[in-house]
């Protein structure tokens, strides 16, 4: 992360005037510490992206969750940037986090989904497991593979491995039944969001509140 310090001149020298003296991020900035600040915001219910950009939705998510929690306000000065109070709030303290990961805490949940959207756009290709074409679990198991966790090969071996949870957190997995029993599975990425290779789309992001994935929806878990 970066560290800020305003520094003005005064009587031919400079003047510090402490403002962000530890680390901080603001609009514009990228990288993997944008990325960890929208996941944290993901799982406290503010929509802010998972692009690792912090661009105006990320902005947006920061003002709405610091007027929530009482750290800042319209009023104050840095209203909008994730400062010390911010990122300590949402459990971030200056570098990337290693939250629990599908029952694992090998990596980041954030770095689960970097790697994932880094297949966006690949093709479906039944029982594939390669970047030329996966199936949905063939997906996610190469995605977690690249974290340290690995899964079983097929989605309803996945669901027996794992254990249901009422509220998702990013990077856990989630389960549908588009033939008898679990049948489909994509990762957790946030606000109703997930990403899968669907037969029809190869790797993509898709919302459970659609109508389709909705009344497929068996649950979560990790």
């Amino acid at each position: 992360m970066k560290k800020v310090i305003m520094s003005v001149a005064l009587a031919g020298g400079l003047l510090a005037v402490p403002s962000i003296t530890e680390a901080s991020l603001s609009s514009g900035d990228r990288g993997q510490d944008v990325r960890d600040l929208q996941v944290a915001l993901a799982e406290e219910g503010y929509n802010g992206g998972t692009q690792g950009i912090f661009g105006p939705r990320t902005l947006s998510a920061v003002q709405a969750y610091q007027l929530d929690n009482g750290i800042s306000s319209p009023a104050g000065n840095f209203y909008g940037v994730a400062g010390p109070a911010t990122l300590g709030s949402l459990g971030l303290n200056g570098s990337s986090s290693s939250p629990a990961v599908a029952g694992v805490s090998t990596g980041s949940a954030s770095g689960v989904i970097g790697t994932a959207e880094g297949y966006l756009g690949t093709p479906y290709q039944w029982g594939g497991t390669t970047s030329s074409g996966f199936d949905c679990s063939g997906f996610v198991q190469t995605v977690y593979a690249q974290h340290g966790k690995q899964l079983p090969r097929t989605t309803s071996q996945m669901y027996s491995a794992t254990s249901h949870v009422s509220n998702p957190r990013v990077g856990d997995l989630v389960f549908f039944e588009t033939r008898t029993g679990p049948s489909h599975v994509g990762i957790y990425m946030g606000n109703n969001e997930f990403i899968h290779a669907g037969a029809s789309t190869g790797v993509t992001v898709s919302s459970l509140n659609s109508s389709y994935w909705s009344n497929a929806y068996l649950g979560a878990r990790r």
